[in-house]
C-alpha cells in the first residue's frame, strides 16, 4: 500500500481530538480502548477475558462519526477520517483514497507513517494496482496476512512491512467514491469488519458534504475571476491583455501547468497559441494546431467542450515539453467562435473531473459574453468618433476653408492694383501660403474621415517622420500633402514613410541646402517628391544610399529618378501605383 508524502493532523491510534466526549455526557473517549462489561478499559489487541469489543466499537462509533463530521474542508476531513478509522479498530496504518471515474486516486490521506518513510516510498498509488484490485468491488475484503492473497506483489523499496489487511469501499447514491484501508498486527476480526463498514457508510456522507461545499467554493472562484474580467474588459483593456487574464485565471482555479488560448490564424484555417499561462508559456506560444485531427478542432466542430487523458495532436511535439490530461472548451465572441481555451496539466496527474469541465465551460462562455459586450462597446465608440470627425470635417470644410478662399481672393484683389513690385511678391508669396494652409485642411479632412479603428494614418506618419528628421537642423522645409492617403495599403505606406525618411537624411547630411521641400500626393499614383536649393549630393551617395529606394519603387511597381535642376539643387521623384 503506498502512501502519500504527507502527515495528517488527526489524532493518531488510541488518541481522540481535543474536546471530544460521549455524547450527553462529560468523559471523554479514547479510540483503540472501549468500556469492558465491568466498566474498565481494555487496550484493544490484548483485551482479558469477558469483555465484548463489537458492542463497544458500536458503542465508540458515533464519537467517531463526530471526530470527521465537524468540518467542510475536503483535505481535512479526509485526514480526520482514516485517524477516526484507525483509532476505532486499532490499526497502525491507514490510509483513504478518493477516485475519480475512471477509478484513479485524485486525492489521499494516510495515518501511521512518518515523514522519512513517506520520502522513500514516494507517490501514492494510482487506484490500479494492488489495492485496487483487493477492494474492485462494493464488497469488503478483510485479510490475515496480505502476502497471501493472489494479487499481492509486494510493497515499493522503504514500504514498511503490513501483514492483516481490512478494505471498504466509501458508496455515495450507489457510486464508489473512494477505498479505506487499514492495517495492523493483529488480524481484523469480523466485529472490526462491522464497526469499518458502518463508519464507512457515514464518511461516503462526509466526504460527498465536503466535495459539494469544494464545488461551491470552486463556482464563488470562478464568478469572481468572470467579474474580474469583465471589469477589465468594459474598463476598456486591451483585449489580448484581458486573454492573458483568462489563461491566468484558468490555470490558477483548475489546478492546471498550462492554460493555452488557441485562436483561428485565418478564417477556416488552422488555430495558433496567441496565449500561454504556465511554465511552458515561451515554447507553446506561436504553436499552431490543425482543425483536422485535434482535439481542439473537434471542440470547434460540434461545440462540445472535452476533457481528454491526452490531447489528440501533440502541440508540444519536439520541444521537450510533456503534456497529460487536458480540458478543450470553446471560447465565442459574437456569432463567430473566437478560438479554444486549453487547460493542461502534467502526466500522470488527474484528469479534469465533469464538475470542473462543466464550470470551465460556463467560465468561456461568460468571458464570451463579456468580450462581445467590449466589442460593441467599442463600436459604439467609434461611431460617436466617426459622427464627431464628420461634424468637424463639414465645419472645416464648410466654414474654415470658405473664409480662407475669401482672404486669398481679397489678397489677389490688392496684388493686381499694387504698383510697387515688392509688395506684389510679397502678397504672391501671402497667397502661396494660404494655398498651402487649404491643402493642410484638405489632408486633415480626409484623415477625419478615414476609419478610427485602421491606426495611425499615412498623413500623420510622413510628418512626424519629417519632423523627427529635420529637428535638429535650421533648414527652411516646406511641407505639401495631398490626397486621401487611407486608400493606401499598409505595405505601400511603410514604402512611403521610408522613402520620405532616407531622403530628406541625405539632403540633410550632404545637399548643404537652405530649403528643402517635401511634397507626396496621391491622385491615381502616389508621388513623393523631394527638392532642396543645395550643392547636390556626391556621387558616391548617389550610386550607394539611394539604391535602397530604386528597390523600394521596383518593389511597388514604380519608378525612381533623381533630377539636377538648371537653377541648383537635386530633386527627388518617386511614383508608384496606388492598387
Amino acid at each position: 500500500m503506498t502512501l502519500p508524502a504527507h502527515r495528517p493532523p488527526g489524532p493518531r491510534p488510541g488518541q481522540v481530538p481535543n474536546g471530544l466526549q460521549w455524547p450527553g455526557e462529560g468523559r471523554r473517549l479514547q479510540f483503540g480502548r472501549f468500556p469492558s462489561r465491568t466498566g474498565q478499559l481494555c487496550q484493544c489487541g490484548g483485551m482479558p477475558e469477558g469483555t465484548v469489543p463489537g458492542r463497544d466499537r458500536m458503542v465508540a462509533l458515533p464519537a467517531a462519526v463526530l471526530a470527521f463530521s465537524a468540518g467542510l474542508e475536503l483535505e481535512t476531513t479526509l485526514r480526520r477520517i482514516v485517524a477516526a478509522a484507525a483509532g476505532l479498530v486499532d490499526a497502525r496504518y491507514g490510509a483513504l483514497a478518493l477516485l475519480d471515474e475512471d477509478g484513479r486516486t485524485t486525492a489521499f490521506a494516510v495515518t501511521g507513517v512518518d515523514d522519512a518513510t513517506r520520502d522513500r516510498i514516494g507517490p501514492p498509488p494510482d487506484g490500479h494496482g494492488m489495492l485496487g484490485a483487493l477492494v474492485a468491488g462494493r464488497d469488503p475484503v478483510r485479510l490475515a496476512d496480505l502476502g497471501t492473497h493472489p494479487a499481492s506483489a509486494g510493497f515499493p523499496p522503504g514500504h514498511p512491512p503490513m501483514r492483516s489487511f481490512l478494505g471498504v469501499p466509501l458508496l455515495v447514491r450507489g457510486a464508489v467514491l473512494g477505498r479505506l484501508y487499514l492495517s495492523g498486527e493483529r488480524p481484523f476480526t469480523a466485529d472490526d469488519e462491522r464497526a469499518i463498514v458502518a463508519l464507512a457508510a457515514a464518511a461516503g456522507i462526509a466526504v460527498d458534504n465536503a466535495r459539494l461545499y469544494e464545488e461551491t467554493r470552486s463556482r464563488q472562484r470562478w464568478l469572481e475571476a468572470t467579474g474580474e474580467i469583465s471589469a477589465e474588459l468594459l474598463g476598456g483593456t486591451d483585449v489580448h491583455e484581458v486573454l492573458r487574464l483568462i489563461a491566468n485565471r484558468a490555470v490558477e482555479l483548475t489546478g492546471a501547468d498550462d492554460a493555452l488560448i488557441a485562436l483561428p490564424a485565418e478564417v477556416g484555417g488552422a488555430l495558433v497559441v496567441t496565449v500561454c499561462a504556465g511554465p511552458d508559456a515561451e515554447v507553446l506560444t506561436g504553436r499552431r494546431i490543425p482543425l483536422d485531427g485535434s482535439t481542439s478542432g473537434a471542440v470547434l466542430r460540434d461545440h462540445v467542450p472535452r476533457s481528454v487523458p491526452s490531447l489528440a495532436f501533440d502541440l508540444a511535439d519536439g520541444l521537450g515539453v510533456h503534456l497529460g490530461p487536458a480540458l478543450a472548451v470553446r471560447l465565442r465572441s459574437g456569432e463567430s467562435t473566437a478560438g479554444v481555451l486549453l487547460a493542461i496539466r502534467a502526466p500522470g496527474a488527474a484528469r479534469f473531473d465533469e464538475h470542473e469541465l462543466q464550470i470551465v465551460s460556463a467560465f468561456a462562455d461568460q468571458a464570451a459574453l463579456a468580450l462581445r459586450d467590449a466589442e460593441s462597446q467599442a463600436a459604439r465608440r467609434e461611431l460617436d468618433v466617426v459622427v464627431d470627425r464628420d461634424r468637424i470635417a463639414r465645419d472645416l470644410h464648410d466654414q474654415v476653408i470658405q473664409r480662407l478662399f475669401a482672404v486669398g481672393l481679397g489678397i489677389e484683389g490688392t496684388r493686381r492694383r499694387s504698383d510697387s513690385p515688392a509688395v506684389t511678391v510679397r502678397l504672391t508669396q501671402h497667397i502661396d501660403q494660404l494655398q498651402d494652409v487649404i491643402e493642410e485642411i484638405r489632408g486633415a479632412i480626409f484623415d477625419l474621415h478615414a476609419e478610427p479603428g485602421a491606426g495611425r494614418g499615412l498623413r500623420a506618419r510622413l510628418q512626424n517622420a519629417i519632423i523627427d528628421t529635420t529637428a535638429d537642423s535650421a533648414i527652411r522645409t516646406t511641407v505639401r500633402l495631398s490626397g486621401s492617403f487611407d486608400r493606401v495599403p499598409a505595405g505601400l505606406a511603410e514604402h512611403a514613410e521610408a522613402v520620405v525618411r532616407e531622403a530628406v537624411s541625405n539632403v540633410l547630411r550632404h545637399a548643404r541646402a537652405g530649403e528643402l521641400a517635401v511634397t507626396v500626393s496621391l491622385d491615381g499614383d502616389l508621388l513623393v517628391e523631394v527638392s532642396d536649393t543645395g550643392a547636390g549630393m556626391p556621387e558616391a551617395v548617389v550610386r550607394s544610399g539611394l539604391r535602397n529606394l530604386e528597390q523600394r519603387a521596383a518593389e511597388a511597381g514604380g519608378t525612381f529618378r533623381l533630377e539636377r535642376p538648371a537653377g541648383g539643387g537635386t530633386r527627388l521623384v518617386w511614383t508608384v501605383p496606388v492598387p
